[in-house]
């Protein structure tokens, strides 16, 4: 008798009722994946230093340097000035390519990423610090209202295909077609110069000292909400479009038909099974898109003359200054590193069969 229930078969796990179409995914969750992360870790240091490198050499085979440039603008200065300017950014000829790569290794570890030439001397890492929140405000703000908007619409037009739902995908893609720059003006054009409801740029009125307060928070929203509804409009095509691909193929999975046909309310096959392994491939997307919203919108902060990191990259790029174009090109290499690592290690847990597959 011991034998004959030793060699029946152990239930499994209900794949269906677990939100997955793998038992052994079951099985897996809740555990720590430290090989996974340890793997993810290792490859982002890695590209980590690829990109610290890259970013030390590149500016210096552009022609010209900062001192150039700023001696081109500035003609009175003296040869001894301009040698201890050049000694003073790093960039003296006394001392090899090599040497001046472990030295901005060294005072990258301590910190330091040098200073301005066009912002009159000033730390780099000041200049990025009062340029970066501007940025992280408004466009990441957007973003995320954008990839709620597209992913959560998405879902519902996938789900009801057929029905007049499906209309807003080709008006969501037409407006995103649209040129930014175009967008932005028209919107200046028609709520800043013909109707007078929003400021037609900057991020707070002129003369007006930021501080912590209601008032400045309330200008700050309204100076703000035009350039945030216009990346919000650009972008939703995209999300919404991406979502909905995904849920037509997801809607064909047999686990999903399983559901339906076990009796599960809609809404639950919807939200628990569909939507959940439909978004998956949306997430490292967002991640990528978190990761950039550090570079800014060159084109949104020169239309809408919005204070930012970007408006910062591109006069800093023109002006030839090294330390301050590896300082932003350090930031935006980092936030999308670790983008990407959280996006990784969301996959993981929405879906254990990653993290098995790699480990």
């Amino acid at each position: 008798m011991t034998a004959i229930d030793s060699s029946l078969p152990t239930q499994e796990p209900d794949a269906i009722s677990a939100g997955t179409t793998a038992t052994t995914a079951v099985k897996g969750r809740g555990r720590i994946p430290w090989r996974f992360l340890g793997n993810r870790a290792v490859f982002y240091l890695f590209t980590l230093w690829a990109a610290i490198t890259i970013n030390f050499f590149v500016p210096r085979m552009m022609k010209g340097d900062a001192v150039d440039q700023y001696l081109a603008r500035n003609r009175n200065v003296s040869p001894e000035a301009a040698e201890a300017l050049r000694a003073l950014l790093g960039l003296d000829t006394d001392k090899s390519l090599l040497q001046q790569y472990f030295e901005y290794w060294n005072l990258l570890l301590h910190g330091d990423l040098g200073v301005s030439l066009l912002h009159g001397l000033r730390p780099v890492t000041e200049v990025i610090s009062q340029a970066l929140p501007w940025t992280v405000g408004l466009v990441g703000f957007a973003t995320l209202v954008a990839f709620t908007i597209g992913t959560v619409g998405g879902a519902i037009v996938g789900w009801r295909r057929g029905s007049r739902l499906d209309a807003l995908i080709p008006i969501t893609t037409f407006l995103s077609t649209i040129p930014y720059f175009w967008l932005g003006l028209l919107a200046i054009a028609l709520f800043s110069v013909n109707l007078g409801w929003f400021p037609i740029g900057k991020a707070y009125g002129v003369g007006v000292t930021p501080e912590w307060s209601l008032e400045f928070v309330g200008e700050v929203i309204h100076h703000g909400f035009l350039p945030a509804t216009t990346i919000i409009i650009a972008s939703l095509g995209g999300w919404m479009l991406g979502m909905r691909n995904m849920m037509l193929t997801v809607l064909d999975e047999d686990y999903v038909m399983v559901a339906q046909a076990k009796g599960m309310p809609n809404d639950r096959v919807l939200w628990r099974y569909a939507a959940r392994n439909a978004v998956l491939p949306q997430i490292q997307s967002f991640a990528l898109s978190l990761g950039f919203i550090v570079g800014g919108t060159i084109v949104m902060e020169m239309v809408f003359s919005y204070p930012g990191v970007g408006k910062l990259l591109l006069d800093a790029t023109n002006a030839k200054d090294y330390a301050l174009m590896q300082g932003v090109f350090l930031v935006i290499t980092l936030s999308v590193l670790l983008a990407n690592l959280l996006a990784d290690v969301a996959y993981a847990f929405l879906d254990p069969r990653t993290r098995q597959t790699e480990a």
